[in-house]
């Protein structure tokens, strides 16, 4: 899946610097302008990563820093702040706000990739290598093949792009739409009902030769991969 990051950058003409390298990098990539924008997209896109300038307009990006940490959505959430305030106090404060990474201005294109991969392997592996586990269930994206205990697991492509995505977010609760958005695209058009198919499709081929269903309904939210789930 498309890691999908958030750029918080109030400079015209760094943001959409910004977002042309990481679109050619495979990023998908969402704009706000300043920390109030910031914080409404943040919940309502929930980013794989942000990318968060310091001096923003409205709220400073130390304190949108701060309030995304506050929300158990985005407590894991990579945060690389960028900005030019380059003294190690700054430094020291930012990341004690709870920013992964910090990158003083100016910096090049390719040091920025760099750090934005390095983050994403060291706190979300599920966006950055090919095989990822999460409890008993292995997915290789690379040889496109699940196992659970040991035991091949034989998915649809739906129902592998399905896993695929609750793997790189597991616990986290994602409604219909969110699923829709994500795995089929937002500009196809899928009623709602199809995601309870395929999430149906997708705990039966899990749970054949297995104890515990994994994938957790959550009344009236959606649903989440949960490995501690026993509920059948």
């Amino acid at each position: 899946m498309t890691p999908h990051v958030l750029v918080v950058e109030d400079e015209e003409a760094l943001a959409l610097l910004l977002k042309y390298n990481l679109e050619k990098e495979g990023y998908k990539v969402t704009l706000a302008r300043d920390g109030e924008e910031a914080l409404v997209v943040a919940d309502e896109i929930r980013p794989d990563l942000v990318l968060l300038d310091w001096m923003l307009p409205k709220v400073a990006g130390i304190e949108v820093c701060r309030r995304l940490r506050l929300r158990s959505e985005a407590r894991n959430t990579p945060i690389i702040m960028l900005t030019a305030r380059g003294d190690e106090g700054d430094r020291i404060r930012g990341l004690d706000q709870g920013a992964d990474d910090y990158l003083t201005k100016p910096f090049s294109m390719n040091e920025l990739l760099a750090r934005l991969r390095a983050v994403l392997r060291r706190i979300r592996p599920g966006l950055a290598e090919d095989k990822v586990v999460v409890g008993d269930i292995t997915i290789d994206r690379a040889a496109h093949r699940v196992k659970r205990g040991g035991k091949e697991v034989h998915l649809g492509p739906t129902e592998f792009r399905l896993l695929e995505y609750f793997m790189q977010h597991p616990g986290r609760v994602f409604s219909r739409e969110q699923l829709l958005d994500a795995v089929w695209g937002s500009d196809v058009y899928v009623e709602a009902r199809t995601v309870d198919v395929h999430i149906g499709r997708l705990r039966r081929a899990l749970n054949k030769d297995a104890d515990g269903d994994p994938i957790r309904t959550v009344r009236s939210a959606g649903y989440s991969l949960d490995p501690e789930n026993q509920n059948a």
